[in-house]
């Protein structure tokens, strides 16, 4: 059916006036100026003679300058609806050529040498530019009063919102939300005192106001939605007005970057509700990308837990740095099937080799590396969850000791250039077995990288590690856990009402672990400024608020006890250690205690055939007397402390 409402939405405002329509209307309107212009002259002005034969000359040489003016200064490309100062130089510009090309062509064709009034150039200078500005104000009210009218009829399907801020980021997203069908900009808000009006709406503020008066401002506008321009103006308000917002169901959106809009606005997909990851992610360690591809470009590269959280976003990365080959190795069949279709999906030039297989298994390894001979190895395989690992000491040394170790010595016997481990800041004093295996894979690679600086082993690998704390979002992690909670209707449960962790977002880690790779000159561990550790019990309450639902009310947080290994907050650096400044201010170097690669090996050895026999308890004496400073915590290994 005919539907005359939908087809003037479609073409009267998704859809640019062609461009030689525009062309053609300027050079009609300088020609309307041009002819005022004599018109008036010779009436009010003086007599200047033209005849009717002369008068056609000078429009044909008026079009023939405009002509030419407008595709020198390509005023007619401009969209209209979207013009700014810089524009009206172009159309001043171009008026000027005009004007210049007409004096010249009426000079050679009718011999006006010599009488050509000053003041007719004048006069059709000044009223073309008026003119041609006038017939855009125009356009822009017409296009407005058509779109009033017809969008008038869907304000009830559009939801009112205000934008935060009044930043140019605030700005632009007004005019990027003007054709949403979704939502309506009512306002601007912020947090200082400012009397203004941004593009005819008035700009709030919430400073010394009360909470009455701010739900009375909310009302009377019937705003239930607020828009963040992005991630960094939402985090200034994560204390002061997004608590407000949540405790009145106010809908907490963020705008997508600006290359997620389609055609200048922003499709409704693109705006998301905020989620806690938003509020608890920090301005982020600034690092240089265009070193860091240069490094890895044209090389073979090689991910064990390819297809774990770090893993997976560590090839993502790789995968647009021009890699030759990026070799993808872990032992999960189905995420490992994933990520692959992701990233074949996304870079079809680039060649992708996934390997199912065991960092446990030597001769699996040794396949990978006879067959590929990768140049740089990122090994972030490792069994990570700490009460499990836990309840299950053998598989922890196997995996994150023993599996390292065989990378390590991959890595050397098929002469890759740079090794980087992927640690935690669970290694430093550790407190559980997940930790101290950790820190004993630290221990084996940095004594092996020794060795080989001494010349004790052969060889010519840089091994580098890297230390941080939680990562947003990641497997296992709490947020997707809460998430579950929260849906579920509740209770959350938390470990303890003191219990505190450091926290990163997933593309962060990554680009810091390759950072570190780039800055290294081996054998080195880096650790990064994590910023301030989270309450975990406030993020609970905020995921809580954030859902729309009342902490103790909807739904309650539980207290269940510290898990078996687990300690009321991380360190990121031992107190037995110091650390070296780098050239970033936000990366540094961990001075360590150095151990003999002998040694190193003779323990690692002895660990793995405990391990295998399952000497449980032999196993983890051995490892607190290899890493003196691990003590165990809310743990069955608590007795061989004393």
């Amino acid at each position: 059916m005919f539907n005359l409402h939908n087809l003037v939405k479609k073409y009267a405002f998704e859809r640019y006036v062609n461009s030689s329509v525009i062309a053609m209307i300027d050079i009609l309107v300088s020609l309307i100026a041009t002819i005022c212009t004599i018109v008036c002259v010779d009436i009010f002005v003086s007599k200047i003679g033209i005849t009717s034969p002369e008068l056609v000359k000078i429009a044909i040489c008026t079009v023939v300058a405009t002509g030419i003016a407008v595709l020198t200064m390509r005023t007619h490309r401009i969209i209209i609806r979207h013009s700014t100062i810089g524009d009206i130089w172009r159309l001043a510009v171009a008026t000027v050529i005009k004007e210049a090309v007409l004096v010249v062509a009426i000079t050679l064709w009718l011999n006006w040498s010599v009488s050509i009034p000053p003041m007719l150039i004048m006069f059709d200078a000044l009223l073309t530019f008026f003119c041609l500005i006038l017939i855009r104000m125009a356009m822009v009210v017409v296009y407005d009063t058509i779109k009033s009218s017809f969008v008038t009829s869907d304000t009830d399907l559009r939801r009112n919102l205000f934008i935060y801020g009044s930043s140019e980021k605030s700005t632009a997203l007004n005019v990027r939300l003007a054709n949403s069908p979704h939502y309506k900009v009512v306002g601007f808000i912020q947090y200082e005192a400012s009397s203004a009006t941004i593009a005819g709406l008035n700009l709030y503020h919430f400073k010394d106001k009360s909470v009455e008066q701010l739900e009375k401002l909310f009302a009377n506008r019937g705003v239930k939605h607020i828009i963040f321009p992005n991630y960094d103006t939402l985090r200034t308000e994560s204390e002061r007005f997004i608590p407000f917002c949540t405790s009145h169901n106010i809908k907490i959106l963020v705008a997508p970057p600006i290359d997620e809009a389609v055609d200048g606005n922003i499709p409704q997909s693109a705006i998301r509700e905020v989620k806690i990851e938003d509020l608890l992610g920090r301005e982020e360690i600034k690092i240089s990308m265009k070193e860091i591809i240069s490094n890895f470009t044209g090389k073979t590269v090689l991910v064990t837990g390819a297809a774990g959280s770090i893993g997976s976003e560590l090839c993502r990365q790789l995968a647009t740095f021009g890699v030759e080959k990026l070799v993808m190795f872990d032992n999960a069949e189905t995420p490992m099937h994933n990520i692959r279709l992701e990233l074949e999906d996304k870079h079809k030039g680039l060649t992708i080799v996934p390997i199912v297989g065991d960092v446990r298994q030597p001769n699996r390894l040794e396949y990978v590396f006879s067959k590929h001979h990768p140049q740089v190895v990122f090994h972030a395989a490792a069994y990570k969850h700490v009460p499990l690992m836990e309840e299950n000491p053998c598989e922890a040394v196997q995996v994150n000791v023993h599996g390292s170790r065989n990378v390590a010595d991959m890595c050397v016997k098929y002469d890759a250039e740079m090794m980087v481990m992927i640690s935690t800041d669970k290694a430093v004093n550790p407190t559980n077995i997940m930790g101290c295996t950790k820190r004993l894979a630290e221990i084996y690679v940095q004594s092996l990288g020794a060795a080989i600086t001494e010349g004790a082993i052969k060889g010519k690998t840089k091994f580098v590690t890297t230390r941080f704390g939680n990562v947003l979002g990641s497997n296992g992690s709490v947020i997707p856990r809460f998430r579950e909670q929260i849906i579920a209707g509740g209770p959350v449960t938390v470990t303890h009402p003191d219990i505190t962790r450091f926290f990163m977002t997933i593309p962060e880690a990554c680009r810091l672990v390759m950072e570190a790779a780039t800055m290294s000159s081996g054998n080195q561990i880096f650790v990064f400024d994590m910023g301030e550790s989270v309450k975990i019990v406030r993020l609970a309450e905020r995921m809580i608020e954030l859902a729309g639902f009342k902490v103790g009310r909807d739904i309650e947080i539980k207290f269940t006890g510290l898990r078996p290994g687990e300690k009321l907050y991380e360190e990121v650096l031992s107190n037995a250690e110091n650390t070296i400044e780098t050239a970033h201010a936000k990366i540094r170097i961990a001075k360590v205690r150095e151990y003999n690669y002998s040694d190193a090996t003779t323990a690692v050895d002895a660990l793995h055939q405990m391990a295998t026999a399952i000497d449980i308890i032999n196993m983890v004496k051995m490892m607190k007397q290899i890493v003196p400073e691990f003590k165990s915590q809310n743990s069955q290994f608590e007795e061989l402390d004393k």
